[in-house]
């Protein structure tokens, strides 16, 4: 790849610590774009110029895709499955979607994998700091509040039907959140959607999660940024050339707040209830699947820098890290990670 000239055209994703980058272009070879706002956040997609694109017929089909996913799996959405499901009486099984079911399926392996580190059904101590459906917080959770939910949720209190799907939970306390990988999800799934309309060069964004087929133009790689974890600006800390893969960000760098100095992270620690306090202030991983590298940059960013890289490595898992260190941020990445930064240099 040469490198990026002055001429580059940044655009920002409003969600997420990614930037894409776009070198400029003549009317003739244009990318075809693609936006609009799903699951609370923004979508954007990129497509390579070519003839068989019915754009009109493309971006119904999209939105309407997007609208199912989030009238399942939000909890914005009062009758959704997730809504419906987290109102459900304990201890007895409610149907469920096939889709709603995968993705619950893929978080509780996930949740297993990372000894809880990623857990979907804490979502009451999300909503009781603050950073659930209504953001906002006047005094800090009582330690007792926070206690008796801790004893009355986890992953192993959700229990999964496959045929018919169906679930059920051991607790009233288990309330289902799956923003850590339902925007994963539905990033693979727009990408699914595309490829049977047969495009083949693309690149998929929604709140700062990303898949990218094929190329550009031209046999260009898409490149996308690394954005660096400062909370007033933003600005590119590493250019990465992605071809065939999917990366996600989680950083606790934008969304907080503060409490008589106190910094508290809407990242929340199934361990032990409360914010995560560690220096890891960015990861990023890179996977085959949106939906996974989602929910596994979250568990990451709970276990921290050091737990995290130990993790990333046993996994083989992809993933670059940003750590604070005396007011600079160092950069930390395991073994599969390399080949992307050197890519980036070409």
């Amino acid at each position: 790849m040469k490198r990026l000239s002055l001429l580059t055209i940044v655009f920002l994703l409003l969600a997420g610590g990614i930037i894409y980058l776009n070198q400029r272009k003549t009317a003739s070879d244009k990318l075809i774009s693609i936006s609009g706002t799903t699951m609370g956040t923004s979508y954007h997609i990129k497509l390579a110029p070519t003839a068989k694109i019915n754009l009109p017929s493309l971006k119904s089909q999209i939105g309407s895709r997007l609208e199912d996913i989030d009238s399942k799996m939000s909890t914005y959405i009062k009758d959704s499955e997730v809504s419906r499901f987290n109102r459900h009486a304990s201890e007895i099984w409610m149907p469920i979607s096939a889709e709603t079911m995968a993705v619950i399926d893929a978080a509780q392996e996930i949740s297993q994998l990372s000894h809880g580190a990623f857990d979907i059904t804490i979502g009451k101590l999300v909503n009781l700091w603050g950073f659930g459906p209504t953001i906002n917080i006047d005094t800090i959770p009582d330690s007792h509040a926070i206690q008796t939910l801790l004893s009355q949720v986890g992953y192993q209190r959700l229990e999964l039907r496959h045929v018919p799907p169906a679930l059920r939970k051991s607790s009233p306390a288990v309330y289902l959140d799956l923003s850590a990988i339902a925007k994963g999800y539905a990033v693979d799934a727009i990408a699914r959607l595309l490829a049977e309309n047969q495009i083949n060069n693309f690149l998929v964004e929604i709140g700062g999660e990303i898949i990218t087929r094929g190329y550009k133009q031209q046999q260009q790689p898409w490149v996308v940024g690394i954005e660096s974890p400062v909370a007033q600006q933003r600005s590119i800390r590493k250019r990465l050339s992605l071809q065939d893969v999917a990366m996600a960000t989680s950083g606790d760098y934008r969304n907080y707040f503060e409490e008589q100095g106190v910094r508290y992270s809407h990242t929340i620690d199934p361990a032990t209830g409360y914010p995560i306090r560690h220096q890891l202030a960015s990861v990023t991983v890179i996977d085959r699947s949106c939906m996974r590298a989602d929910a596994l940059a979250t568990a990451i960013t709970v276990m921290g820098p050091s737990q995290g890289l130990e993790f990333a490595e046993q996994q083989h898992l992809a993933i670059f890290m940003l750590v604070k260190q005396n007011e600079v941020f160092v950069e930390k990445y395991s073994s599969a990670f390399e080949s992307y930064l050197k890519a980036g240099k070409d």
